[in-house]
């Protein structure tokens, strides 16, 4: 019995680790002081200030920071998305598409805010503004998933996912959601590198359904964004089905004519 536990945790070891320490952290926070609180949501944030002054250590330190509603809400989300997504990618490319998903969206949204600053776009505030979290690298690896997704319905699944996203980054009119499109497309770029044997159970498109509703809550965050995000992702899974299959017959070799015999 206790083998098959350990067998089952060995397949997720990443998830396991990752969700200890952030429950670990969640839990310790709430018993601090609101003084102290800021105080670890200001040094632990990827905020220009910060990583101007090459607290670079904030890149990986902001993810186990968590300021998104309370925990027993978000935490199972996330765990069975991250579950999911170890089970069929295996451990390590997991974690090289959260990596380069809370990662690579930092630096992203960082340089464009860096950009807007400077050509006074934007006010010198927003360089201590908070940004801290695990949304980067769970949008990744939900991006990721598209590895696993039948052929068939794949170019609808990175149309939704995209579109929803962008209409979210543009409603949402914060850099926040701006690092979630990019978060998502970099899980989606990550995803072309992986071949990933489709095992999918009842089990598993349950946990996928679930994961997908959490990706969408990150994303949306009220009543507009959500029917926004539904209308507009649905239309770029659309375009996204139909634009592939035009490209497939296009691309799909005429048959050669048997020569007649004379």
């Amino acid at each position: 019995m206790l083998s098959n536990v350990f067998t089952g945790l060995s397949r997720v070891r990443f998830t396991v680790g990752y969700v200890a320490a952030l429950f670990a952290v969640s839990t310790t926070m709430l018993m601090l002081s609101p003084q102290a609180h800021d105080r670890v949501i200001r040094h632990a944030s990827t905020n220009l200030h910060n990583l101007s002054h090459g607290r670079l250590g904030t890149l990986v330190g902001s993810a186990f920071v968590v300021e998104a509603g309370p925990l027993w809400f978000w935490l199972p989300f996330l765990t069975c998305l991250l579950v999911l997504a170890e089970l069929h990618l295996r451990t390590l490319r997991l974690l090289v598409a959260f990596l380069v998903g809370h990662v690579g969206a930092t630096l992203v949204v960082a340089a464009a805010l860096a950009t807007a600053v400077k050509m006074g776009w934007m006010p010198w505030s927003i360089t201590h503004a908070s940004d801290v979290g695990m949304s980067y690298g769970a949008l990744a690896a939900l991006g990721a998933l598209t590895a696993t997704i039948p052929r068939s319905l794949r170019s609808a699944w990175i149309g939704w996912w995209i579109s929803a996203s962008v209409f979210a980054a543009i409603i949402g009119g914060d850099f926040t959601n701006a690092g979630h499109a990019v978060a998502v497309t970099l899980g989606v770029l990550v995803s072309l590198r992986f071949r990933a044997p489709i095992h999918w159970t009842s089990a598993r498109l349950l946990m996928l359904l679930g994961s997908a509703g959490f990706g969408f809550l990150m994303l949306a965050h009220s009543m507009w964004g959500m029917a926004g995000g539904v209308v507009f992702g649905l239309s770029g899974a659309l375009v996204a089905h139909l634009l592939t299959r035009r490209l497939g017959r296009v691309a799909a070799p005429v048959p050669e004519l048997e020569p007649s015999a004379n």
